[in-house]
């Protein structure tokens, strides 16, 4: 051991750099040494195997080089030339020595001499042998039977995978639709509650354990025991809404269609007065009309489309009329639908219960007197009888063009219009089921239908809007069983009185406001899926534009040519309203229509026409349509329930607000200016911390946290406090497709013309501007917190 000291003392002088080499099987045989048996010698190679571990531990040993080979004489063998390689350094997580060790290659200078009785070592080899080979065949056959007693479990699935969403879409069928669909008509229909009961049931049965029936005691207005009348005073004749000469017999009762044609919470009463052609109720038609004629206490004529009904009728009242009858022009109406003969009937309620305005019908809540919500008798009536009441021959109604309806100039008409609705507290009954987020559960995602129609009004489009959803829910829960979970929360809901107002959807959001406010990510309205066969029209706010664009790419995989649908952010029909008007939700929407027969067509939805006028399974009978519906929405649920970081686009809102100034002659210069602000900074926001989120290295939790609320409140800036009847609080919404102005400034320059002033113009422009500068210093908030969060992280 004395002659081995100077090269062990040479080995450790500092201005030597370390080496490793790896040596051959063979070559250590040969060099092998009987003193390694030796304690002491033991001890040494194990305080030098401790040493070398410190030293490739330290930070300067990446840049060690094999220089040259040291070559140790141990005891008296012969060291023959060695195949030396250098090893080069690897990083693990277990340290660079520990990975030297295991390399397949390694053999370590410093090993013990084999035992040297061969007998001990075979008898202990085989008692080895026999024991792992007893545990093996023991584990083989426990293995078999738990492995055929239990199931495996199913493997963890990725909620964003787009395997996934195939998996789902594919479960969506047209015939599962039509069975739920005619199941549902085939219930015995009570009164909401009871269709609500069996929704109820149908969700439960598809597996979804958290669904709650809810109930609310609302203020409604119904028909009365006898219908409507409309009388000519000239010759006495009286008719009914459909048109119809009134039953003399007392005792024949009157049909559903009959009673059911009315204006809800209109006034009450008789009103015998002249009639007035005021044809679509326009600023211009008021004008035109109170320039040659006093108008107080008189009826109004008023052809449905354009506008909002409210909005007209408000006008009509303010004018001073003292009743309206209202009927949609055949020139209006799809050239396919046939319901010159229908009366109809609408909603004066601008959203939820009339007695608690702004709060919900829960016990305890304070009623308010509120029986009518106009002054106005309001009366629906079919076109047949607005031609009676015109006076015009039948022959002028051509086939080969439309002839509009008006009233002769020269012609004066004095009618008796008598209204008996009755206003009574019911129970309506709200169905909503949850399917609980795995990642963030406190983030919903709504997807909305409802299941209201009044004995038939409204057509069959309640058990369309409800089977597709349920269809939608079945294919999710399908996944569910084998392991799948969205990561943010999906809300199911079917609501009652939709017809009336969307009172079941206001009062519960009116309920549970606050919490809404915070977690609601976006609303998917199914609100009557297909009314037509001919065109598909998607509609969602701008931030949702592009995803609902891209989401319909889907349906044209195996087409050669794929049509480019425009998706618009226009005022929809439905129980989105509280959602979008007072929650500030993004929302969309998809659904089959008509191709509408004029630019007068807009706002004719808010006729509900009987169940025999709009038969479904006329439109679609193989339920095609509502399967490609129902795999639009289900993709678009699934795009915005499962991605780490809200397919909002912020930029998209900027550059509507932009369009949405073209045009407007008054105030232009401030807008634009302010209008350009929030694109710079929607720009910088999209770029900046949009993208790298979207990046899966850099998608740190708490960023994609801070960034998903930035993003779940784009549109609440763009809220106003008070809109004028009829109109979306939510400015970002057009009044339809002919418009690209705020539909907000449109009001107020009509209303200058008719009342010569421009304080209401003034007050427009200041509500748009605040809304503008209040979503561009959102916008530049959510910068600053993403640059004070990044700062402190540094």
């Amino acid at each position: 051991m004395g002659e081995n000291e100077p090269s062990a003392a040479s080995a450790a002088q500092p201005d030597k750099k370390m080496a490793y080499h790896k040596v051959n099987a063979d070559q250590r045989a040969q060099g092998h040494s009987p003193y390694l048996d030796n304690d002491e010698l033991q001890a040494t190679a194990l305080d030098l195997e401790w040493d070398m571990e410190k030293e490739l531990e330290e930070p300067g040993f990446d840049h060690f080089r094999l220089d040259s080979a040291a070559q140790h004489h141990l005891g008296n063998s012969q060291s023959p030339d060695l195949d030396l390689e250098p090893i080069q350094p690897s990083s693990s997580p277990k340290g660079r020595f520990q990975r030297l060790q295991e390399d397949p290659d390694y053999i370590s200078h410093y090993t013990r001499q084999a035992p040297k009785s061969n007998r001990c070592s075979f008898f202990r080899i085989l008692k080895i042998f026999c024991t792992a080979l007893i545990l093996f065949i023991f584990g083989v056959v426990i293995g078999y039977y738990a492995r055929k007693k239990c199931p495996s479990p199913p493997p963890s699935q990725e909620p964003n995978n787009p395997q996934i969403y195939h998996e789902i879409l594919k479960e969506i069928k047209a015939e599962n639709i039509q069975r739920i669909y005619r199941d549902l008509l085939e219930f015995p229909r009570g009164d909401d509650a009871d269709v609500a009961v069996k929704i109820e049931g149908q969700w439960r049965s598809q597996g979804l354990e958290d669904v709650r029936l809810l109930n609310y005691s609302v203020l409604l207005d119904l028909p009365g025991p006898a219908s409507n009348t409309v009388t000519l005073q000239s010759s006495g004749e009286c008719f009914y809404p459909s048109g119809q000469r009134c039953s003399t017999d007392p005792k024949a009762l009157p049909s559903p269609d009959l009673l059911y044609s009315y204006a809800a919470y209109s006034a009450k009463g008789t009103l015998e007065a002249e009639l007035v052609d005021v044809q679509y109720g326009t600023m211009e038609d008021l004008i035109r009309i109170q320039a040659i004629t006093n108008v107080t206490k008189k009826i109004a004529l008023l052809k449905l489309g354009q506008s909002p009904l409210l909005y007209k009728l408000s006008l009509l009242e303010d004018a001073g009329f003292g009743g309206v009858l209202v009927y949609t022009d055949p020139c209006d109406l799809p050239k396919t639908a046939d319901l010159a003969d229908k009366a109809f009937m609408v909603s004066l309620n601008s959203g939820g219960d009339p007695s608690t305005p702004g709060y919900a019908s829960i016990d305890g809540s304070y009623r308010q007197n509120r029986l009518n919500l106009t002054t106005l008798l309001v009366q629906p009536i079919s076109a047949l009888l607005a031609r009676k009441l015109v006076s015009l021959p039948e022959d002028t109604a051509q086939r080969d063009r439309c002839t509009p309806l008006h009233l002769p100039a020269a012609g004066k008409k004095t009618i008796s219009l008598n209204i008996q609705s009755v206003t009574t507290y019911k129970t309506i009954s709200n169905v909503i089921g949850y399917l609980k987020g795995a990642v963030f559960p406190d983030r919903y995602v709504i997807i909305g239908s409802h299941h209201s129609s009044l004995q038939g009004y409204g057509g069959q489009g309640w058990a369309s809007s409800t089977a597709v959803t349920t269809a939608l829910l079945q294919a999710l829960m399908a996944e569910v069983r084998r392991g799948w979970r969205p990561d943010r929360t999906l809300l199911f809901c079917s609501w009652g009185g939709t017809a009336l107002g969307n009172v079941g959807s206001y009062e519960w959001a009116e309920d549970l406001r606050s919490v809404l406010q915070r977690n609601v990510v976006a609303y998917i309205s199914l609100h009557n899926p297909v009314t037509g066969n001919s065109t598909l029209r998607p509609v969602a706010s701008p931030s949702l534009q592009q995803l609902a664009a891209e989401s319909q790419s889907f349906n044209c995989v195996e087409k050669a040519a794929c049509p480019g649908y425009n998706v618009s952010s226009v005022q929809i029909q439905g129980d989105a309203d509280y959602f979008i008007n007072h929650l500030g939700v993004p929302a969309t929407q998809f659904s089959y229509e008509d191709i509408k027969a004029s630019e007068n067509s807009s706002f004719l939805s808010e006729a509900l026409f009987p169940v025999h006028a709009t038969k479904t399974e006329e439109l679609d009978p193989s339920f095609s349509l509502h399967e490609t519906i129902a795999k639009l929405t289900g993709q678009v649920t699934l795009q915005i329930a499962t991605a780490p970081v809200l397919p909002f686009n912020a930029l998209d809102i900027a550059l509507e607000v932009q369009n949405s100034l073209k045009g407007d002659e008054a105030g232009v210069p401030r807008l634009l200016a302010a209008a350009s602000r929030l694109r710079d900074t929607a720009e910088l926001f999209q770029s900046d911390e949009m993208r790298p989120a979207n990046d899966p290295q850099e998608r740190a939790p708490v960023r994609v946290r801070m960034l998903n609320d930035v993003l779940q409140g784009l549109e609440k800036s763009f809220l106003l406090q008070q809109a004028p009847p009829g109109l979306y609080r939510n400015i970002l919404y057009r009044l339809d497709d002919r418009t690209s102005q705020f539909s907000v400034l449109l009001e107020a320059l009509e209303h200058c013309k008719l009342h010569q002033s421009n304080e209401t113009v003034q007050a427009a422009l200041s509500e748009v501007l605040n809304s503008i500068n209040s979503a561009q210093v959102y916008f530049k908030a959510g910068l600053d917190v993403f640059e004070t969060a990044l700062a402190g992280k540094k």
